[in-house]
């Protein structure tokens, strides 16, 4: 079968998945989400050039908050992504529209209601991080005004999820292209060329998301075929909101758990001072690219696996599982030796303070292990999104924040800021393996 037309004109039943089916997906989302560490990559060198080492340390603080935030709601674009492919896998292209309705009416919603209780928001958040007043003033800055793209973003989630969802990655790949792209530029031009400093970041944070919503909402629409047009009665049919929602909720709870675990961490860093939040700071970029790898492989198991639930068809799934696995550990690795080999001049790319450079190179194996441990974690939430086994992700999330609570009370004491860097790896790992051993069961309940 031919892994363009597969995702592009909509066959439906049994398929073969294969090498290139995989990567016809993962290849452009890759290369896609490749540029949103790029945005942390370029914020973080534009505010390392500021001469201030509470600019850098409090637009992390500020995007660990509104990380936090729009994070919670990633569940709109893996429940689309979902509910699509299946929806594709079967041929009914209704309800693939509907999904798309629904999806992008909670995300305009819960955005505005983000962007009204801001205030609020921005409130709570520097009083669970703690930052000291300089800090403070630059994270209140930042966030005040990237808050205002809220449902923006949100809308976003759910557009890449219905690309997703029907395996069309050069689409997702060019909105992804969209966003980024106009944020990094602006982010530039606004901060350093014009000198907003760090409100130029989140201005061009705003732009980005505004320019890339438009222009998917015009790419998708235009797309639609007007025969399978669902009505209104269709797309706020009581029963199908109940579902979504119930497994909107479970992936709610699981990637809130997620953002908290990593919020969790930039906490305890800034208790080691300053110094070490900033270099926690940048390997943190290093993290992102490794998991933006990870997640082009992931969306490939979301749409295939979904798929292969659509059309009912066991071979696929299995094949499906096997080859992300194995693109994703091969990747994995890759990644760890590219940075382990490179990641000094990453750094040094980041930051021209010194003694932040020196600080963050002390740590960095930990950054660069973390696209090995993270390796299953990543795949597997791409095969359990797929097969919307939501309760189930949510319940080993649990499981695995709770033994990463456990190692940073053991590890955090011991080794200091290793020690966090160690929990983690430690976090990313339990997450994998847990959900790798209940996938027999699963799916030997799913195909009976």
């Amino acid at each position: 079968m031919n892994a363009t037309a597969a995702g592009e004109n909509g066959e439906a039943g049994p398929f073969e998945v294969t090498h290139r089916l995989v990567l016809a997906i993962a290849i452009p989302m890759t290369l896609g989400f490749l540029t949103t560490p790029l945005i942390g990559l370029t914020g973080t060198a534009v505010a390392g050039r500021l001469g201030s080492a509470d600019a850098l340390a409090g637009m992390a603080v500020g995007a660990v908050i509104f990380d936090l935030l729009l994070g919670s709601f990633n569940f709109l674009r893996a429940s689309t992504t979902g509910l699509v492919a299946q929806a594709f896998g079967r041929g009914d292209r209704r309800e693939e529209q509907a999904v798309y309705w629904r999806s992008l009416t909670i995300a305009l919603c819960c955005g505005l209601a983000i962007a009204l209780l801001s205030p609020l928001l921005l409130s709570a958040g520097l009083f669970l991080m703690a930052p000291g007043p300089g800090v403070a003033a630059v994270t209140t800055t930042y966030f005040t005004i990237r808050v205002l793209s809220a449902p923006m973003a949100l809308a976003n989630y759910a557009l890449l999820g219905f690309v997703l969802g029907r395996g069309q990655g050069t689409t997702g790949l060019l909105l992804q292209a969209i966003i980024n792209g106009i944020n990094i530029v602006l982010s530039i031009t606004l901060g350093l060329g014009l000198g907003w400093g760090i409100a130029g970041i989140a201005w061009a944070t705003f732009a980005g998301e505004t320019i890339g919503m438009v222009a998917g909402l015009l790419i998708v629409v235009s797309r639609f075929d007007r025969a399978n047009r669902p009505t209104r009665a269709e797309i706020f049919a009581r029963t199908r909101l109940k579902a979504l929602f119930s497994l909107n909720r479970d992936i709610m709870i699981r990637t809130f758990v997620l953002i908290g675990a990593f919020a969790i961490m930039t906490r305890i860093g800034s208790s080691f001072g300053p110094l070490v939040l900033a270099a926690n700071a940048v390997l943190m970029n290093i993290f992102l690219v490794a998991g933006y790898y990870l997640d082009g492989i992931a969306n490939a198991a979301e749409q295939l696996v979904g798929r292969a639930f659509g059309a009912n068809f066991r071979p696929a799934f299995d094949r499906a599982v096997k080859l992300t696995m194995l693109w994703s550990f091969g990747l994995g690795a890759f990644t760890t030796a590219l940075f382990l080999a490179f990641g000094a001049d990453v750094i040094g790319l980041l930051t021209t303070t010194e003694s932040v450079r020196a600080e963050a190179a002390a740590y960095l194996p930990w950054a660069a292990l973390t696209a090995i441990t993270g390796a299953l974690a990543f795949q597997m939430d791409g095969v359990f999104i797929g097969a919307t086994w939501s309760s189930a992700m949510r319940n080993m999330m649990l499981a695995a924040f709770a033994g990463y609570l456990l190692a940073l009370a053991v590890f955090v004491p011991l080794f200091g800021n290793h020690g966090l860097w160690l929990s983690l790896n430690l976090f990313l790992a339990f997450r994998g393996i847990f959900l790798a051993l209940r996938l027999p069961v699963l799916a030997g309940r799913q195909f009976a």
